[in-house]
């Protein structure tokens, strides 16, 4: 029994107790849960469910979302291949425009895609110097979502979906974020909802979802049918050898290999493939999940007394790898601790990468940084790497050293010195070019590049800083994030034409994130384009509904257009996340005294002042409202501050013609 879908019975009776749950399954936005045990006769009731809501003119997906049997991408692998063959005849735009999130899920469609790669995508294993952010598995989840709606609306808008899922309690991270995303984001809008089959006591909160959900409790049997182990070995088998014969299927079978030898009792062959899928997830950027199969994998290295150090080391370093993708500095650093694996021998090379990962640890990923601890570790394996060089090739000598300093001047950059960091990163980029072949790390090439323009960036040489995010760009043409950065410095130099055009290159590479659309809507409002910044501050928040900066920007546009109600919700859910924001409550306000509560105007100027004392338009507007509530005395102090902090003669005579206005109303 391999296929992860269910089975649909034909024609089923309808019991009464389903009919409960006709509304929900019609209804859009609904999710319902079914708390039941496991096995054929949930799985029975799930059918006939599926069965009444199609007789009642619903588009149903029966799926089994179960991480166990079906990887990271269970259930979701089912429902976008039933749709792919409408997707290619209807929307073959859509397949082209989501072709690498939709890769991810249906792996065997990444040889048609076209779609640009970055050198991360290309860079062989010993070349992967960057992890993917872990924002990166999000926007997947984003992009596949604006897919299924599109995708809907072009086949059938009016007709209700409903998506039945067994198994939810042991659903993948990727795929409970897919689910909830979904209908957060169009579960309304897609005329959609969710029965998810969990067992009882299962904790699924009704925060995950916009509209909450109702759980419905069945005393059900747990009768899962028996296995064949030999049938099932012998599978796991025949596709262990097929991945074996050619690796690009790794993607497509390594769940189904696992869930076989699981089945078959066969628990070494497990942990193998649990060392390999963590290698896959984690190479992914899929953090989450691959640390479902890498703690797993950890824990059963010491019980089976691994005797390769090389497996054990290579496990090592791609948990870590997970942990401080997730940012889970803590967590790693007690894996470094726990594991002794510091003590253990092992040869210079790989003690020297070793110390540079916890030297990382200290310097990038911890709460509170310890930057001499980082570089010590730094040093430590510098000497490791001198000390191994006579047995290394040349190439690999030379880049290690690079990559090694290349975290020293991350140390540096922190410490505020700013030309060292500099050096140490142009220098590691010439130590690279006179040393290794044309193509050879070209993705540190590229990385060296980035974090000179980096420093550039900080130090406010915005000319320096654009060259070299240029010339990273030309090296890696595909890499979203250089074009959303450079955007960000020519918007510093109201280049904003050329601001625009990165930023929409920025997100023509990538499936959709939040803080490129902010960019863009940024761009837009400065450049007084309202409606184009209205739409692009509007995706950002449907993406990061918690976005104060997108908020507050979005905000500013209603007010432009003169739509003060909704620029003051903006202003308000802005300030609920970041009520320290001086500029939003300025803005805030202005608004409520426009409305008369000057009373409420004048608490956030208080706030607003004081956290920002030197900025004379929170002055001027509090003076305004001190006089408007009779406190002339208190206005003339803001306006002899506003005289005092004013760089114009313009601005002083203003200043002093206000006050001599007040004092004669006064008089």
């Amino acid at each position: 029994m391999e296929t992860a879908s269910l089975s649909v019975a034909s024609s089923p009776q309808t019991p009464f107790w389903t009919s409960l749950w006709m509304k929900d399954l019609r209804g859009a936005g609904a999710v319902r849960v079914l708390e039941a045990a496991a096995g054929a006769s949930r799985r029975r009731r799930l059918e006939e469910a599926a069965v009444a809501a199609r007789q009642e003119g619903a588009r149903v997906f029966l799926l089994d979302v179960g991480f166990a049997d079906g990887g990271p991408w269970a259930g979701l692998r089912d429902l976008f291949s039933e749709l792919l063959p409408e997707l290619r005849a209807l929307r073959p735009d859509l397949l082209a425009l989501h072709g690498a999130e939709l890769g991810y899920v249906l792996p065997t469609l990444k040889s048609e895609l076209d779609r640009p790669q970055t050198l991360t995508d290309l860079a062989p294993p010993e070349e992967k110097v960057r992890n993917y952010p872990a924002d990166r598995a999000y926007r997947v989840v984003h992009g596949l979502v604006d897919l299924l709606a599109d995708l809907k609306g072009s086949l059938e808008a009016e007709r209700s979906w409903s998506i039945v899922g067994d198994n939810f309690d042991d659903v993948s991270h990727i795929g409970r974020r897919f689910f909830q995303e979904l209908m957060r984001r169009k579960g309304e809008e897609m005329r959609t909802s969710l029965l998810l089959a969990v067992a009882p006591g299962t904790a699924v909160e009704a925060s995950w979802f916009p509209n909450g959900l109702e759980k419905t409790p069945l005393d059900l049997p747990s009768d899962e049918e028996k296995v064949d182990r030999e049938t099932l070995r012998a599978r796991a088998l025949e596709l262990e050898a097929l991945v074996d014969q050619n690796v690009d299927l790794i993607e497509v079978h390594i769940a189904k290999i696992l869930r076989c030898f699981r089945l078959a009792g066969e628990p070494q062959k497990v942990f193998r493939w649990q060392c390999r899928a963590l290698e896959v997830y984690n190479s992914l950027g899929f953090y989450e999940d691959a640390l479902e199969y890498g703690r797993e994998a950890w824990r059963l290295c010491g019980e089976y007394r691994v005797e390769r150090q090389d497996l054990r080391w290579a496990l090592f370093v791609k948990l870590f790898m997970s942990i401080v993708g997730l940012q889970r500095g803590a967590e790693a650093e007690q894996l470094v601790e726990t594991s002794g694996i510091l003590e253990e021998p092992m040869s210079l090379e790989r003690r020297a990468q070793l110390l540079y990962l916890v030297s990382m640890l200290y310097t990038r990923y911890l709460p509170e940084r310890d930057l001499v601890k980082g570089e010590d570790y730094l040093e430590r394996a510098l000497a490791d790497l001198e000390q191994a060089r006579p047995e290394m090739p040349e190439a690999e000598y030379h880049f290690y050293r690079v990559f090694n300093r290349n975290g020293l001047a991350l140390v540096r950059h922190l410490q505020g010195r700013y030309q060292e960091a500099i050096d140490l990163c142009r220098e590691g980029f010439e130590r690279l070019e006179c040393h290794l072949q044309g193509e050879k790390h070209k993705l540190h090439r590229s990385v060296l590049l980035y974090n000179i323009a980096q420093v550039y960036g900080v130090i406010g040489s915005l000319a320096d800083s654009v060259a070299y995010y240029s010339a990273a760009i030309e090296m890696d043409p595909a890499y979203s994030e250089y074009y959303n950065d450079r955007g960000s410095l020519y918007l510093k130099m109201g280049r904003l034409a050329e601001a625009r055009a990165d930023y929409l290159r920025a997100i023509e590479l990538s499936p959709p994130y939040p803080e490129v659309w902010t960019n863009l809507g940024q761009c837009h409002r400065l450049a007084e384009e309202w409606d184009e910044a209205l739409r692009a501050y509007s995706v950002a928040i449907d993406l990061q509904p918690q976005s104060p900066v997108a908020l507050f920007g979005r905000g500013q546009v209603l007010e432009a257009l003169g739509r003060e109600a909704e620029a003051l919700t903006d202003y308000d859910r802005a300030l609920e996340l970041r009520p320290d924001r001086w500029d939003t409550l300025g803005c805030r306000a202005v608004l409520l005294y426009q409305k008369g509560e000057s009373e409420r105007s004048l608490a956030d100027l208080d706030r607003a002042v004081e956290l920002a004392p030197d900025k004379i338009d929170l002055r001027f507007n509090r003076s305004v409202v001190l006089a408007d509530l009779d406190r002339a005395g208190d206005a003339l102090a803001d306006l002899d501050t506003c005289l005092r902090l004013a760089t114009t003669a313009e601005e002083r005579a203003d200043f002093e013609s206000r006050v001599t206005e007040l004092r004669a109303s006064v008089a």
